[in-house]
């Protein structure tokens, strides 16, 4: 009797799994009103690792969904358009020219959504004419000497600056175009590799095909 106990609880817990298994392909979200979460992208923690695509792993920080960068850092993911492949993004620091000045999207499945163009991001010494030249103050110091402009890569560089770095971005600061998500929109390739309802159709029936078996043996050995 204690020998059928043990197997019936051992049936149990298995066919409980297979639900949680099942249940974890089904789309996810962060929160009320977060981005649904489904293939290529995967959901850390509640998602099967077959059901996403290496690089498209997403976290939620206070029901807020996020995607991390090695050479940035966390991001917010706004939206998730899956029919043209768009990423919108949120800087928490609100800062898109920070963002755009250090993320490498060289190692990651992604590129930006807009057509880039290369800039100069330039450091001087003392404040270029606002005729001209508009600062970014996000990158600025404040300071006397710590002033930060994106000029065009074929101008020179003033004399009193000097050149930090050269980058393809989608677009040149602008004070009229500097909140924290304008230009942070990333695309993705076609992918190799299941979709959502595959994805969804090959745990399901890996689910019921299991269900089905230890059904039988529950039978066979009298415990149904």
């Amino acid at each position: 009797m204690a020998a059928n106990a043990i197997l019936f609880f051992l049936l149990f817990a298995t066919l409980m799994s297979i639900d949680t298994q099942t249940q974890a392909s089904q789309p996810a979200k962060c929160g009320h009103g977060a981005p649904e979460i489904r293939f290529p992208f995967r959901l850390k923690g509640q998602q099967p690792h077959h059901c996403g695509h290496p690089g498209f792993e997403l976290s939620c920080k206070e029901n807020t969904t996020m995607i991390h960068f090695p050479s940035y850092g966390d991001l917010v993911v706004k939206s998730i358009s899956y029919h043209i492949k768009k990423l919108d993004l949120l800087d928490p620091g609100n800062c898109v020219h920070g963002v755009f000045l250090n993320l490498n999207l060289s190692f990651s499945p992604f590129q930006y959504y807009y057509v880039v163009k290369n800039y100069k991001y330039i450091n001087c010494s003392a404040r270029l004419p606002t005729s001209s030249f508009s600062e970014i103050p996000c990158l600025s110091t404040g300071s006397r000497d710590h002033h930060i402009y994106t000029v065009k890569s074929s101008l020179a560089v003033p004399f009193s600056c000097r050149e930090v770095k050269t980058i393809a971005i989608p677009f040149t600061y602008s004070p009229y175009l500097s909140d924290n998500s304008f230009g942070l929109g990333l695309t993705w390739n076609n992918l190799s590799g299941c979709d959502h309802q595959d994805c969804k159709a090959k745990t399901t029936q890996k689910g019921i095909m299991s269900k089905s078996g230890f059904l039988n043996i529950a039978q066979d050995a009298g415990l149904l």
